[in-house]
């Protein structure tokens, strides 16, 4: 018999062991369980040295709430957690840590109640399902079975809702990358340089430009994004898919000159 290995990550103690025994009462479904993202990710990690990989996680909306911030697009999008990290993580969060360290691993979020926005997160992060914690147990080891089917289940109440979340989402993001690609190549990199959290400084260091020619192109980026701060420059680079410059082994000097 193929038996699927199952994760329950919930920081209720009571709930989560509940769910994992009546999980393991099913012949083909093996299960452990976990209190938090670090927990989560050091019993992946053991498991996947061990040639025993889980085959679904399920992850609680509100892991950590009392101490986590809740997920952003922005925040969902840089969430990916590394084997050593300490502290709360949100749910959500943990999801998109998992998919990229893990993409085999299937996620459904176990929510206390339906909420679109948080729903639409979760599947942008690569969640497989968003299941009410109130539901059967039945349903919930129905949607287990579907996801490794490569379905994705949503409730039909909350399906409008999540279009419509993930449509706006969308045009968010291609306006967003409308705007990057109105930057020149120079423009571009210091972009880059301010999503990795560089100042003007350490921007001029990196591109062999004085801090004049920095702060000019630093000034440009915001104009031409239409922002009045770093922050919210490098929100906008997260949602048009831009990731940080490497701080490490990639500059290249162009004439071993200061622009």
């Amino acid at each position: 018999m193929v038996r699927i290995r199952v994760l329950v990550v919930d920081d209720h103690r009571i709930f989560a062991e509940s769910l994992a025994a009546a999980l393991a009462a099913e012949p083909d479904v093996e299960v452990a369980a976990a209190g938090s993202g670090p927990a989560t990710l050091r019993c992946l990690e053991r498991a996947a040295a061990e040639s025993r990989r889980f085959d679904v996680m399920l992850v609680d909306a509100d892991l950590g709430a009392a101490s986590a911030v809740p997920p952003t697009a922005v925040a969902v999008a840089r969430a990916v957690p590394d084997g050593g990290a300490d502290g709360p993580v949100d749910g959500i969060s943990l999801v998109a840590g998992v998919r990229s360290l893990q993409p085999a691993v299937r996620s459904v979020v176990l929510a206390q109640k339906d909420d679109a926005r948080r729903a639409a997160l979760a599947l942008q992060a690569g969640a497989s399902g968003w299941v009410a914690k109130d539901c059967s147990l039945q349903r919930l080891l129905a949607v287990v079975r579907g996801v490794l089917r490569d379905e994705t289940h949503l409730a039909p109440a909350l399906l409008t809702g999540v279009l419509r979340e993930m449509t706006t989402a969308r045009k968010h993001r291609t306006e967003s990358e409308r705007l990057v690609e109105s930057l020149t190549p120079r423009e571009q990199e210091v972009l880059r340089c301010m999503v990795a959290g560089l100042g003007r400084k350490a921007v001029a260091e990196r591109l062999f430009l004085s801090p004049h020619t920095v702060r000019t192109h630093m000034q440009n980026v915001l104009g031409k994004l239409g922002v009045h701060s770093t922050l919210a420059a490098v929100a906008l680079a997260r949602r048009a898919g831009v990731g940080p410059a490497e701080l490490a082994g990639d500059v290249v000097e162009r004439g071993g000159q200061l622009a």
